[in-house]
């Protein structure tokens, strides 16, 4: 087993599984992968087993029905601190993180930080085949969820991340309550409020190569309520 697991959650990803998984596993000799199924009806579990049956650094997690990135995460998440994991990597399965990063994020990690936060909006981060629109309105989350719970992480909502598994023990898992992107502000909110250090690592985020977005108008405004939940209350 290597020191470091990368959780990929997927539904209707059977384009981009094979490709995205052989990228990770030639990136850092240091991960496995956990594949993290949401039943997806387009055949992407069964392409999942059949590639973990040739290689011994895939796994795969099969799920019921889709319930949002955020219980898909957790679930991953338990997974890895029972394998025994040190490190535990968020990553999408569409290319829009470039697994080119994983090493530079993992020896960040093995150096002392807790979590290593791939981020657009730092020196040397950008993104690729965005609109206009599109910008301001990804900026402009991550100003109002910033401003709002007064942290200095520039890219709240980046989905690019190494844990220490030391982090996922100490928050309470149970309590996290956002299911779609808003995850995403949340657990690194929830790093930051229990002491632990956040250190971001520029990437580009390129958008996904084929295949659709799982972005909706209910998945937004979740992120835009969460935030002050999590203010409130955390």
């Amino acid at each position: 087993m290597n020191p470091a697991l990368v959780c990929i959650p997927t539904y209707n990803e059977r384009d981009n599984l094979e490709p995205i998984t052989r990228a990770v596993l030639a990136a850092d000799p240091r991960v496995d992968i956990l594949v993290v199924d949401d039943n997806s009806p387009d055949g992407t579990g069964k392409i999942a087993d059949e590639l973990a049956a040739r290689e011994p650094r895939i796994r795969v997690l099969h799920r019921e029905k889709k319930q949002g990135l955020g219980r898909a995460y957790l679930h991953a998440f338990r997974v890895a601190l029972d394998a025994g994991y040190q490190y535990i990597i968020e990553m999408d399965a569409d290319f829009s993180h470039d697994p080119r990063y994983l090493p530079n994020m993992l020896d960040m990690a093995q150096g002392g930080a807790d979590l290593v936060l791939g981020s657009r909006y730092v020196s040397g981060g950008g993104t690729v085949n965005w609109g206009t629109g599109r910008k301001i309105i990804s900026r402009g989350g991550s100003l109002y969820a910033r401003s709002i719970l007064g942290v200095d992480v520039r890219d709240l909502t980046g989905g690019f991340k190494c844990f220490n598994r030391r982090v996922l023990e100490s928050i309470d898992l149970e309590a996290v309550q956002s299911t779609g992107y808003a995850f995403q502000i949340e657990l690194t909110y929830r790093t930051l409020k229990k002491g632990f250090t956040v250190k971001e690592t520029p990437i580009v985020f390129e958008d996904r190569r084929v295949g659709q977005s799982k972005m909706s108008r209910k998945i937004f405004l979740e992120a835009l309520t969460m935030v002050w939940k999590l203010r409130l209350t955390v």
